[in-house]
């Protein structure tokens, strides 16, 4: 093109137009809510746990939806059972990848530690799987919220129906962290406050213990009724096939204070029938029940889900939806005012149907005391309970002015 003094005026024109136009208007990005869910993937508790919790809050995170005007990601981790593995990880979530909730988290001393992070951090902490009742007790934290089971309703349920039936002496295993010194602790209480004695105690390493013979010969000689297993997962199925091994359930009766339903997938009925156990949650129980596992097992088709895992379902669950009602702004701005959000809403959903969470961070489900069914008991895959009494949420736990939660004034 020949250029002219007209091109350059009109070419001018065009660019001094171009620089004083307004900036288009950047289009508005959907918040995204991020969750970090960590548990023990590898270890003593990954079946318990580990992949299944996962799936179970993936299936929360479908059901919630994301049309709620934010999106949702879930970001995983193992903690390998060891606090200070766990606090890098959720220092990291927090600072690096801006996690907005942190969930699961089995291993007491690791859960209390994940606790004190998410206070420090102002995050959302909801804690499935954990079992030392000091989540809502002196080391409780305005940021945690404690779902599905503890140690107090555990040492209530199974080891108060264990005390009824006649055994008043009681020998315990414990596994040597956290979880189990509490357990063991409860428990005491309740066998004494009953008129029981507790003869002797043997603690082992904890997670570093596979071989429970001389654990179990030791609790035969004492003479107890009651053989108190404090330990979970890949522990309690140990010492129970070695106690079948070596005849110790033929003499003594044997509390599993803390048994789900996949420690008796992995040891089978034969040795399970007969074990008194308690969960809050179990697939057959009802039609809520039956309905959410038929939706979650296309996720875990080889694992049922059992409490931990329904409570990494229901707690992310409650969440979101507190999330919806309060606007993703406001939730990810101030972790304390969602849980106390959370608090507010009744909770609802198929796992463990109506409940409430009280103002320390207990959240009342129902405690189940089951019985394993014997083999010619069982009419199919997993059908493993009978169920013996049902103790309500509000009853089940640690009653609030016991707790002594330094912000509740009971």
């Amino acid at each position: 093109m020949r250029i002219t003094r007209r091109n350059l005026i009109g070419s001018a024109a065009v660019a001094a137009a171009a620089t004083t136009l307004p900036p288009a208007r950047a289009r508005a990005q959907t918040p995204t809510i991020k969750i970090g869910l960590m548990n023990d993937q590898s270890g003593v508790y990954r079946d318990v746990t580990g992949q299944t919790s996962i799936a179970c809050a993936r299936q929360a995170i479908e059901e919630a939806g994301n049309g709620h005007g934010f999106n949702v990601e879930l970001i995983t981790a193992d903690h390998q059972n060891k606090p200070d593995i766990a606090v890098g990880i959720a220092r990291r979530w927090i600072d690096t990848d801006q996690v907005d909730m942190l969930l699961d988290v089995p291993t007491s001393s690791v859960a209390l530690a994940v606790s004190s992070v998410a206070r420090e951090k102002n995050k959302v902490y909801v804690n499935a799987s954990a079992g030392t009742a000091q989540l809502t007790g002196e080391q409780c934290s305005p940021n945690t919220i404690h779902w599905t089971f503890d140690t107090y309703m555990l040492a209530r349920s199974t080891g108060g129906a264990m005390v009824k039936a006649g055994g008043e002496s009681w020998f315990f295993i414990t596994a040597d962290y956290a979880f189990g010194q509490q357990l063991q602790k409860d428990t005491t209480r309740m066998v004494e406050g009953a008129g029981g004695k507790v003869v002797g105690s043997v603690a082992y390493p904890f997670p570093d213990t596979s071989d429970f013979s001389a654990l179990l010969v030791q609790a035969q000689a004492s003479g107890a009724k009651v053989l108190g297993l404090c330990n979970a997962g890949g522990d309690t199925v140990n010492s129970l096939k070695q106690a079948n091994e070596f005849g110790v359930n033929k003499k003594m009766r044997i509390a599993t204070l803390l048994m789900f339903i996949t420690d008796v997938n992995a040891i089978g009925l034969d040795v399970a029938q007969g074990l008194a156990l308690t969960e809050s949650f179990y697939w057959d129980l009802n039609d809520r029940t039956r309905a959410f596992t038929k939706r979650v097992l296309p996720k875990t088709p080889n694992n049922y889900p059992n409490m931990n895992h329904a409570g990494a379902y229901g707690g992310a669950l409650h969440y979101l939806k507190t999330v919806a009602a309060m606007g993703p702004a406001d939730a990810k701005a101030d972790g304390r005012a969602t849980v106390a959000k959370m608090k507010s809403i009744p909770v609802d959903d198929d796992a463990f149907g109506k409940s409430r969470i009280r103002e320390d961070g207990r959240n009342l489900v129902n405690a189940y005391l089951f019985e394993v069914k014997k083999p010619s008991e069982s009419k199919g895959k997993w059908d493993y309970y009978k169920l013996l009494a049902t103790t309500p949420g509000e009853e089940a736990f640690r009653p609030l002015s016991e707790g002594h939660c330094p912000f509740v004034k009971a």
